[in-house]
């Protein structure tokens, strides 16, 4: 794990007021091709909530080993269509959104849009919803839940009702007589396995119980579904970032859903068997020296989603050696940096600090100053900054 900022990407910035956000492009896309190698040749399906910068998920969707969008709202697939960014999208949540559903149904380009953009579904209620806003063909794709279940205990994200073969089977049988709905595919994101980092020698074994688990169990869900359907599925989507390698070893997964590694977000620094390399940071600038070894920092309240802790913290990369006062935190408008190196800032100085999830900062950035080759290449804008906000 790289430690600080590299020296060249902070002086191609040093003269900009901030706050600001960095992009390393040289890091990124080393990142990208990264991930490709750890896939060993299964493509990859860009996860646009791990980015949210629609230039980045041009340049990443056009390297050798990636294939389409794995979009987090259909209002959001919707416009990545309109503007060309990918014509491969699957939403990979379901969507209780009518006015988004008449939209695929209507779009001007007729048919194209609808052969685009395939919806998620895991129950008979979401067959019933896009059917009463759609008349036309729409393609979905099954979203089978992943989790761990042992017993009482539920490990993993809680996403889809659908668990074993004969739910899986049923609600394939309901698609296939449906009116409007065709089953193109079949989704099982791992989060127990892809989104936990590694911090204690029981969570590998968990993972390595979940993963042998799940192989299983979704090479016969795959299996039945096909019967059902009477014909092949397009995709079978599954795995993440961190656990790029155990899925794409299973022989029925065609493609892996994965985004986060490309930016390399605080959380990543705490897995062992892979190491991105930080690609973006947000600068906040010192506005306060309260005391010899303590600044204070405008803003810096970026706490990641997830289980309330530490790791959801932003992380500080440069100076190297602040912390966070753990009475105080990262503030909405302050936060107090404590360390050796706070007697060296001055008013106005850099702090570069990274967000523990990737994309997530993007919600607070309009634009990212792009670096590559020790220059300021572009400025690009988020989806925020094209006025986009999705949920």
């Amino acid at each position: 794990m790289l430690l600080g900022v590299r020296p060249s990407i902070r002086s191609a910035v040093a003269h900009l007021d901030a706050p600001f956000a960095v992009l390393d492009l040289d890091a990124a896309l080393d990142n990208a091709r990264a991930m490709t190698m750890r896939a060993s040749g299964v493509p990859i399906r860009l996860a646009s909530k791990s980015v949210r910068i629609p230039e980045l998920l041009r340049r990443v969707g056009e390297l050798p080993g990636y294939r389409g969008i794995l979009a987090y709202s259909l209002e959001e697939a919707l416009w990545l269509f309109d503007t060309g960014v990918s014509t491969d999208i699957l939403v990979a949540y379901p969507t209780a959104n009518r006015a988004s559903l008449r939209r695929l149904a209507e779009h001007p380009t007729g048919a194209a849009a609808r052969r685009a953009i395939t919806l998620m579904v895991d129950s008979p209620d979401h067959l019933d919803l896009i059917a009463q806003c759609c008349s036309a063909p729409i393609r979905v794709c099954i979203d089978v839940d992943a989790s761990l279940r042992i017993g009482p205990v539920h490990l993993g994200a809680r996403r889809s009702p659908v668990h074993t073969v004969g739910q899986a089977v049923s609600l394939t049988r309901l698609i296939s007589t449906h009116p409007v709905c065709t089953l193109v595919g079949l989704m099982a994101y791992e989060g127990q396995i892809a989104g936990t980092t590694d911090t204690s020698a029981a969570v590998g074994v968990m993972k390595k119980i979940s993963a042998a688990e799940l192989a299983t169990r979704r090479a016969a869900i795959v299996h039945a579904v096909e019967d059902a359907l009477g014909a092949p599925l397009e995709f079978v989507n599954g795995g993440g970032t961190g656990s790029i390698e155990t899925t794409a070893a299973e022989q029925v997964i065609t493609e892996i859903g994965a985004g986060s590694g490309i930016l390399g977000p605080g959380l990543f620094d705490h897995y062992r068997h892979f190491s991105p390399t930080p690609a973006e940071w947000f600068v906040l600038p010192v506005v306060r020296r309260p005391a010899t070894d303590t600044v204070t920092v405008a803003g810096g309240g970026r706490v990641a989603s997830g289980v309330i802790g530490r790791d959801r913290l932003p992380t500080v990369d440069w100076p190297v050696g602040l912390t966070m006062s753990s009475l105080e935190g990262p503030g909405e408008v302050q936060t107090p940096l404590t360390g050796a190196a706070a007697r060296n800032l001055r008013i106005g100085d850099h702090v570069w600090l990274r967000h523990a999830k990737a994309g997530e900062q993007n919600e607070f950035n309009n634009e990212v100053q792009v670096v590559s080759g020790g220059e300021v290449l572009a400025t690009w804008p988020t989806y925020r900054g094209e006025g986009k906000v999705f949920v």
